[in-house]
């Protein structure tokens, strides 16, 4: 058997291969961030599917950091019901699900008329509407709303949870000198800039204890005229791991970043897999912690040479699990045939629309078929 089908553990928390479902806004939860079963059931079809560690779509931690509509909540205690449902459909089907932990920051889309995002310095041309600056009161509110949401997520029974500091949303914002021009102890040098992810891991491991697993999800670099690059995110990486962080989910791009943003189209062959697989391998020089690669990997053989090379430790995949939610079943069966994902992107209309993310595709065959 493959080394892609072993298990591994992070902080106890065991996972039965080396496949994860990366963080995917699904468009299926309520208006409030209410967990809803249409979200329990896509969840529960993964963890049939076969996937090793099922990561959420971004949940935000304050009413203020939503993303946009239809988005999972973790910003009050009510929400925990729901979100015990998810995780018992999960664990009933032998899976594994984290958290993840986020707020939009700048690109915050609240719905509310007239609400202005908070963001670490309030500069222009990233969105057209003007945005505030955080002050050291929304700061400190920021990393304390972190950590109950960790404290919720860990009430709800999830397996752990990942902190969102990767695409162009707040906490990557901050370690981002495009985004960030601060002049206080929050902004200039890169120990600055880390400062509030430091600061929201503590205030989580506060609440939810040293055995329990806390993930983080991070650019390898923003792709933008100013942004973060690779050296000073290995040092972040670094700076989380004296920290006390558990695994480190890498990533890439911003909303910002047009074509070398973190969701790419275009994925044929294996030429263009894999797209962050050469920092990847710079991460692993320096840091000594498990590493997830995301970004643009369709094949089995590949993702088999990533571990083997030992350039990743776990192979996340999101638009694949799309189309095929049981891909992972029918690789480990022995059908090593490349992921049916086309990587055109067009899963995310429908959820746009409210309809919930859906391969357009596959359900154009379905419907053919009958």
């Amino acid at each position: 058997m493959s080394e892609l089908f072993e298990a591994t553990n992070i902080n106890g928390m065991i996972i039965k291969n080396r496949f994860v479902r990366s963080a995917t806004w699904e468009g299926m939860a309520k208006d409030d961030g209410t967990c809803t079963r249409r979200l329990i059931d896509l969840m529960s079809q993964l963890a049939k599917g076969g996937v090793g560690l099922i990561i959420t779509g971004h949940a935000y931690v304050q009413k203020k950091g939503k993303a946009g509509p239809w988005q999972l909540g973790i910003y009050e205690d009510r929400l925990i019901p729901g979100l015990r449902e998810m995780t018992d459909a999960v664990h009933d089907n032998d899976g594994t699900i984290i958290l993840q932990l986020a707020h939009a920051g700048m690109y915050a889309n609240t719905g509310i008329p007239g609400d202005t995002a908070l963001a670490p310095s309030a500069i222009s041309g990233y969105r057209k509407s003007p945005v505030q600056e955080m002050t050291l009161q929304d700061i400190e509110g920021l990393v304390k709303d972190f950590g109950l949401a960790a404290k919720r997520a860990k009430m709800a029974g999830f397996d752990g949870v990942q902190i969102h500091a990767a695409h162009g949303y707040l906490l990557s914002q901050f370690l981002s000198p495009a985004y960030n021009i601060r002049k206080d102890k929050y902004g200039g040098s890169l120990e600055n800039r880390a400062a509030v992810l430091i600061e929201v891991l503590k205030s989580i491991r506060k609440r939810v204890g040293e055995s329990y697993p806390v993930l983080i999800k991070m650019n390898t670099q923003d792709f933008l005229e100013g942004g973060l690059e690779l050296d000073e995110s290995i040092k972040a990486a670094a700076m989380m791991e004296k920290a006390g962080i558990d695994a480190i989910e890498l990533s890439g791009g911003t909303i910002a970043s047009g074509k070398e943003g973190p969701v790419r189209t275009g994925i044929v062959s294996g030429k263009n897999e894999a797209y962050f697989k050469d920092a990847a391998s710079a991460f692993k020089e320096k840091i000594d912690l498990p590493i997830m690669l995301v970004g643009g990997i369709r094949s089995f053989s590949l993702a088999q040479q990533l571990v083997n090379n030992n350039v990743a430790d776990y192979i996340s995949m999101s638009r694949p699990f799309i189309r095929e939610p049981d891909l992972i079943k029918r690789w480990k069966a022995g059908d090593h045939n490349q992921a049916a994902c086309l990587s055109d992107s067009k899963c995310f209309i429908p959820a746009m629309k409210g309809k919930g993310i859906y391969c357009v595709v596959e359900k154009r065959l379905r419907e053919k078929e009958l």
